[in-house]
């Protein structure tokens, strides 16, 4: 995994719903300023699920933190729109299918389910500065308290 103070090539072209719009864009265009970047894997799935409840949560403390939130998984901007739309969300969502985004910050790991081993995206999040220079990691998100952890990387709360 990258470790802060390095620069992640986020120059790779991604589909994003943005304010409910579907866009094409690169992701280091969606870097407008202090950026939290959360990985998970796939929409509709009980961990990940909590993970990006926990991130709507604590939307609003991460924006009047002056940072932006981009969620990231493997779902396509159909599934996203949905997704939003179902939970709420306000904050990005990008359609990442060939995990571009855990390439570029060398976050892919061995997983395991029903036995079977296959390479996938860490659960993760960045804190990524205005210019996309890495200024954290939550390199072990915990799904139920995701938002808290967020925070806490912000310089927030600890409780």
């Amino acid at each position: 995994m990258l470790p802060p103070g390095k620069k992640p090539n986020l120059d790779f072209e991604i589909d994003a719903l943005v304010g409910g719009r579907q866009v094409r864009t690169t992701f280091a265009d969606l870097i407008e300023g202090p950026t939290v970047v959360s990985v998970w894997m796939r929409n509709n799935t009980s961990a990940c699920d909590r993970q990006s409840a926990e991130l709507g949560k604590a939307e609003k403390a991460i924006l009047k933190a002056g940072y932006r939130l981009i969620g990231v998984s493997r779902d396509g901007c159909g599934s996203h729109a949905k997704y939003a739309a179902k939970h709420g969300y306000r904050y990005t969502l990008v359609a990442d299918p060939e995990d571009h985004f855990s390439k570029a910050l060398d976050a892919m790991v061995e997983k395991s389910m029903y036995g079977r081993r296959y390479t996938g995206p860490a659960r993760a999040a960045y804190v990524l500065d205005g210019k996309g220079k890495l200024r954290a990691v939550i390199a072990k998100v915990d799904a139920a308290a995701h938002g808290r952890q967020v925070l806490e990387a912000l310089g927030g709360p600890k409780g």
